[in-house]
C-alpha cells in the first residue's frame, strides 16, 4: 500500500500526498490505491498514449464531491512534465496541453487526483491529422442491462473496418458499451477523417436499420443504437485504454480482443481486478501502434461499397 512521501517512478521523484483520501465511497478505493493502480499499469498503457495531448478529469474530492476537466496544464506541474501548445480552433491562441511519455507523469497525474485521462487522436508532430479513428456503441437506453444490441453494433463497425482494409480493436468502456478503434496513417485532417467515419457509420447503418442508427437525436432512435463517431473532430477526445472511470467500482475501460465480446461487460473490469489480468493475459493493443494502415484506400474502397449499396 501507497503512503505519503516520495515515491521514486524510473528516476523521477513524485511526492505523494493523502494517499488515504478515500475517491470511490462505494468500494473504498483511495487516492492511494488509484495511484499504485496507474504506477502498476503503465507499461502497458503510456506506450499507447504517448505523444497524444491529454485532456484530465480530476476530482480532488473523490467522486461523490463532483470533478472538473482540465485541458491547460497547471502551473504547479513539474518541469518534466510535458507539456504542448495546441491551436485553439475558432478562437485563437492555444491550449497548454499535458502528454504523458513516461510512467512518472501518469502517477504524478494520478496524485492530483485524476482519474479519468482522455486523449487525442493525434499526436503532436501532426496534431491537424489523426492516426486513430474511434466509434463508441452505447447501448439504446430501453435496453437496461441486455448488451447483445450493442455487442452486434460493436462486431458490425470491427467487420466494416476490416472489409476496407483497417485493423479495428476493441475496448470496454468502463461505462456503458464498447469502443472500436483502428489505427490510420495520418494522411489526411480531421475534418476529412470526420467525413470519413461519418459516412463508414452510415453504411453500417444502412445495413441493418432495425438495429442500428446514426440519428443524433435520442427521440428519433427508436431503441436502436447509435453508431456514434463524434470523438473523431478536431479536439475531440476518447477515454484512454486502461483509464479508470468515475462510476462505481472505480471501473476501466479495457482493450479486449474479439473472442472475449461475447462475455465480457462494459464494467466486468476495474482497480481492483484488471491486474490479475494482465498478469495472465499479454495487452490486446499491444500491436497497435503497428497496425496504422492508410486511409485514403480505406476511403476508395468504402466509396467503392457505398456506390454499390445506392
Amino acid at each position: 500500500m501507497l503512503r505519503d512521501g516520495p515515491l521514486e517512478v524510473d528516476g523521477r521523484t513524485v511526492e505523494l500526498s493523502n494517499t488515504g483520501k478515500v475517491l470511490f465511497s462505494d468500494s473504498g478505493v483511495t487516492k492511494g490505491d488509484l495511484v499504485a493502480y496507474y504506477l502498476d499499469v503503465a507499461a502497458v498503457m503510456v506506450p499507447l498514449i504517448a505523444d497524444r495531448p491529454l485532456t484530465l478529469q480530476r476530482f480532488p474530492n473523490g467522486v461523490d464531491g463532483g470533478g472538473f476537466i482540465q485541458q491547460d496544464a497547471s502551473d504547479h506541474f513539474p518541469d518534466w512534465v510535458r507539456r504542448v501548445p495546441v491551436p485553439r480552433r475558432g478562437k485563437g491562441g492555444t491550449v497548454e496541453h499535458v502528454v504523458c511519455d513516461h510512467p512518472a507523469t501518469l502517477v504524478y497525474l494520478a496524485n492530483q487526483a485524476t482519474i479519468t485521462f482522455h486523449a487525442w487522436t493525434s499526436r503532436v508532430g501532426h496534431v491537424d491529422r489523426p492516426d486513430l479513428i474511434v466509434f463508441d456503441l452505447d447501448p439504446p437506453a430501453t435496453a437496461g442491462s441486455d448488451h447483445r444490441a450493442v455487442r452486434a453494433a460493436t462486431r458490425a463497425v470491427g467487420s466494416a473496418l476490416d472489409e476496407i482494409g483497417l485493423a479495428p480493436f476493441v475496448q470496454t468502456s468502463g461505462s456503458k458499451g464498447f469502443h472500436v478503434v483502428a489505427p490510420i496513417e495520418p494522411e489526411l485532417d480531421h475534418d476529412a477523417v470526420l467525413a470519413f467515419t461519418r459516412d463508414l457509420a452510415a453504411l453500417i447503418a444502412e445495413r441493418d436499420p432495425k438495429r442500428l442508427t446514426v440519428e443524433f437525436r435520442k427521440a428519433k432512435r427508436a431503441g436502436r443504437v447509435f453508431v456514434d463517431v463524434g470523438r473523431n473532430g478536431y479536439a475531440q477526445t476518447a477515454v484512454a485504454p486502461y483509464s479508470v472511470r468515475a462510476r462505481p467500482g472505480a471501473t476501466v475501460a479495457t482493450p479486449i480482443d474479439w473472442r472475449e465480446l461475447g462475455r465480457v461487460e462494459p464494467r466486468s473490469y476495474t482497480v481492483a481486478n484488471l491486474r490479475r489480468r494482465l498478469a495472465r493475459k499479454a495487452d490486446p493493443w499491444a500491436s497497435l501502434p503497428d497496425r496504422a494502415r492508410p486511409i485514403q484506400r480505406a476511403r476508395e474502397r468504402l466509396d467503392r461499397l457505398a456506390a454499390k449499396a445506392s
